[in-house]
């Protein structure tokens, strides 16, 4: 009862916050940025340990002003999100530029489906309005880990619903992708590929910004039971509530490609886009709590 309670209360407020302008979320973002940085220091020993590891080269004032430049942008990213509750698709469709789009439905057209690896960058989770430029009856798919709560759960679910999107918990993954695919549905699949994994996920090590860095493969073996090619999404932040998207194209053929092949081209891509511009990641994520011996085969 409790938790319906609270998830009613925060329902509520988030539905009313949803419906002010940009430039009103953007100001309670400014003020945020303030409370979040300098009265809670919301994370601020990990985000600092993080830039710091990951930079070595980077004098302290460059650090800093990555520091200062990812606190606004998370506080953003929250209110962005939050929009999400009442943003129309017109509105969502232009504020998101989706570019190499040919060749994406092309893939999809030849082989029934195709897998984006998406990163914790930029405007991400405005990627389930993709569907803005898939062709009627298509499907954009997105792989989700269920949250403890399910009254959050059930919400997060239903902002990501609301632009066509099709929600699969990560534990049901295989099995309705293959029922989709019987059933003759064409989709996009995207799945989010730099979080931190479990123990038991936890399968591909490889160096990232200069650190021993463990990642799910989880991307790769459904691209490889569905035969679907892989695109890795180049997220491009172009200014407050703007985003851009290329679809680069990974293997169109990864049955071809040897294991670990494919994740490690998303590791290397999605180092090229933290390094062009290292504020809009999520620094503030406990990204590399494992290490090597944690693991049997680390």
């Amino acid at each position: 009862m409790k938790s319906r309670l609270i998830y009613i209360l925060t329902y509520a407020g988030m539905w009313l916050l949803a419906s002010l302008p940009f430039w009103a979320l953007y100001l309670i973002s400014d003020g945020g940025y303030l409370l979040l940085r300098y009265v809670i220091r919301y994370r601020r020993r990990v985000v600092r340990t993080n830039l710091k590891n990951s930079f070595p080269e980077k004098s302290e004032q460059e650090l800093k002003e990555i520091e200062h430049k990812f606190y606004h942008y998370i506080c953003d990213y929250m209110m962005e999100e939050i929009k999400m509750l009442r943003m129309s698709f017109d509105e969502l469709a232009r504020r998101m530029e989706y570019d190499n789009k040919e060749e994406y439905l092309a893939m999809i057209a030849k082989h029934g489906g195709i897998v984006v690896l998406i990163p914790h960058y930029a405007n991400f989770e405005w990627l389930i309005g993709m569907g803005a430029i898939m062709r009627e009856g298509d499907l954009p798919v997105q792989v989700y880990k269920p949250l403890h709560n399910r009254y959050m759960d059930e919400m997060f679910k239903r902002i990501r619903a609301r632009f066509g999107g099709y929600n699969i918990p990560k534990h049901s993954t295989a099995r309705e992708m293959i029922k989709l695919r019987r059933e003759n549905r064409h989709m996009a699949v995207g799945l989010i590929t730099d979080q931190s994994p479990n123990l038991s996920e936890a399968h591909y090590w490889t160096t990232f910004l200069n650190q021993q860095t463990v990642f799910m493969d989880g991307g790769e073996r459904i691209a490889k039971l569905m035969n679907f090619p892989v695109f890795y999404s180049e997220l491009q932040r172009q200014g407050r509530g703007h985003c851009k998207v290329i679809f680069d194209l990974i293997t169109e053929t990864p049955q071809q490609m040897p294991d670990g092949a494919i994740t490690e081209c998303f590791v290397r891509r999605l180092e090229q886009t933290i390094r062009r511009d290292p504020p809009y990641w999520f620094w503030s994520h406990k990204r590399w709590k494992l290490k090597p011996s944690d693991t049997k085969h680390g």
